[in-house]
């Protein structure tokens, strides 16, 4: 079973948390239909991006979709993964071109310095004329260095854009999806501040550097392997470390019918009347989980009718 661990450092301004997405990450590779399989590389990209995704998302506590995207100039054009404030998540990559075997984040989405990672908060409950928030960041270092791990590139953003001290680690293959993060506490007022009050002084303590060093010797193979007790007994078994109730991410898509509905009509009636004139109906399939939604012609007129119009008993939109 796919789950989440929260746990503190009792004395420390750091916490931690380790993510195992495993029947979850499963059924999100099961989804592909046969011969859209991705490589493997991709595949244990996207399933590091989940897992990074999940730990961003159980670490700020937000009460909206938390996105994380990668797009560049190589043959991966896009990855994806978005994760619910109850930890839903799905994810889906659109690739253009063949992923070199043992590829690395450079040469499948940097190839010519034009890879970028966005982060974006989308809120539940929107006022009006609100935005989602967007952070972006380029795949590269301080020194313009290509960075060629995604736990790089977030351990970057968190200290350019949210000047938080981050260690993160992350691993993947066609079993499971993997991610430990260690972070020093943001705020004051917490109990086990060391009594410091001015969050830059907490930066100037070794707290945190050890126990990112500690974490630092996880390898992906242990990560992939040993359970979450294991983990974290191996790692900072000198250290006490409060636990917390651990959480179950899970594999959801918010795809429906009535969005669905809602795209076509944002593409107007003449284009997909066109659709209907060349195929006969419209079918749209979600890249993230798979589902196909077919819309006949009885459904279309349906959809471009206003509801007042439409005659007792018509097609709806479900």
């Amino acid at each position: 079973m796919s789950e989440l661990h929260k746990f503190l450092f009792d004395g420390l301004p750091v916490r931690g948390m380790l993510v195992r997405l495993t029947d979850a990450w499963r059924e999100v590779l099961a989804r592909r239909e046969p011969g859209q399989e991705y490589p493997p590389e991709l595949r244990d990209l996207l399933g590091q991006m989940s897992a990074a995704a999940v730990l961003m998302q159980a670490n700020i506590k937000f009460n909206g979709a938390v996105v994380l995207q990668i797009f560049g100039d190589g043959p991966v054009k896009v990855a994806v993964a978005e994760v619910q404030p109850d930890l839903a998540f799905r994810t889906t990559a659109k690739c253009v071109g063949e992923v070199a075997p043992g590829a690395s984040l450079e040469a499948m989405v940097n190839l010519r310095g034009q890879g970028r990672c966005a982060i974006t908060l989308d809120p539940k409950d929107k006022l009006p004329g609100q935005q989602p928030y967007q952070g972006v960041v380029p795949l590269h270092g301080d020194q313009r260095e290509p960075l060629q791990k995604v736990s790089e590139v977030l351990e970057h953003y968190m200290l350019q854009s949210e000047q938080l001290d981050t260690k993160l680690v992350l691993a993947a293959n066609g079993d499971i999806a993997a991610g430990l993060l260690i972070q020093r506490l943001p705020v004051e007022g917490e109990g086990n501040l060391e009594g410091k009050k001015n969050e830059d002084d907490i930066g100037l303590s070794d707290a945190f550097n050890r126990i990112a060093i500690l974490a630092g010797t996880l390898t992906s193979e242990e990560l992939l392997t040993l359970d979450a007790d294991t983990i974290l007994r191996r790692l900072f078994w000198e250290e006490t470390v409060t636990r917390f109730e651990p959480q179950a991410p899970r594999f959801a898509c918010t795809c429906s019918r009535e969005r669905v509905g809602q795209m076509l009509l944002g593409l107007g009636r003449e284009e997909v009347d066109s659709v209907l004139a060349e195929r006969g109906d419209v079918e749209i399939g979600c890249d993230f989980c798979g589902r196909h939604y077919r819309f006949d012609a009885v459904d279309v007129g349906a959809l471009f009718t206003p509801a007042g119009q439409q005659p007792e008993g018509g097609a709806t939109i479900q």
